[in-house]
């Protein structure tokens, strides 16, 4: 208020030589005084309407809007933390079940392997095993192929021999004697 008074003073004590033209100050033919008392009415009716208050009340509630804006916002930027916290935990949370479920897949494989492994042994020793089977089981076949060969050309050979150097009375003899160690032998 003190700010309006010293400047209508100072509008009031200007000197004629601020008027326009050759006209005085205070006269309502000089357009200066007229804009004056125009700019000092006006100003009575801004605070005649209380203007400045209306105004510094809307400025007021205005920052109050921005200032409750700003706490949401903060409301809203802790909320969102927290929920980017949330959901790392539980990323954390998730690969570490992945981990886990990786190194259990891994040591499963690795069981797994070995067991395949020592079955394929097994398998190879039954086989192995097998094979020397049927080795020995050939070989036993083909000697007593070659044995069974071998005492029927003996008999053969035997018979030849006997034929050609026994008589009939050598051959009644030896059916003689046949016949006597059987019947010791079955009785």
């Amino acid at each position: 208020m003190q700010r309006i008074m010293t400047i209508a003073a100072a509008t009031l004590i200007a000197s004629p030589a601020l008027a326009a033209g050759d006209k005085p100050f205070f006269s309502l033919a000089n357009t200066d005084f007229v804009v004056t008392i125009g700019f000092f009415v006006f100003i009575g009716i801004v605070l005649y309407f209380k203007v400045p208050t209306l105004l510094g009340g809307m400025l007021d509630k205005r920052a109050e809007g921005i200032r409750s804006e700003l706490d949401e916002a903060k409301a809203l930027r802790e909320e969102a933390q927290a929920l980017l916290a949330s959901y790392e935990r539980r990323q954390r949370e998730v690969q570490e079940q992945a981990d886990r479920i990786i190194a259990h897949a891994k040591d499963e494989a690795v069981l797994a392997g070995e067991q395949a492994r020592a079955d394929l042994e097994k398998s190879i020793a039954r086989r192995l095993a097998a094979a020397q089977d049927q080795i020995a089981s050939a070989q036993a076949g083909a000697v007593k192929e070659v044995r069974d060969r071998a005492i029927a050309v003996a008999i053969n050979a035997a018979r030849d021999v006997v034929t050609k150097q026994m008589t009939a009375k050598d051959a009644a003899q030896s059916i003689d004697v046949a016949i006597a160690e059987v019947g010791q032998k079955l009785h």
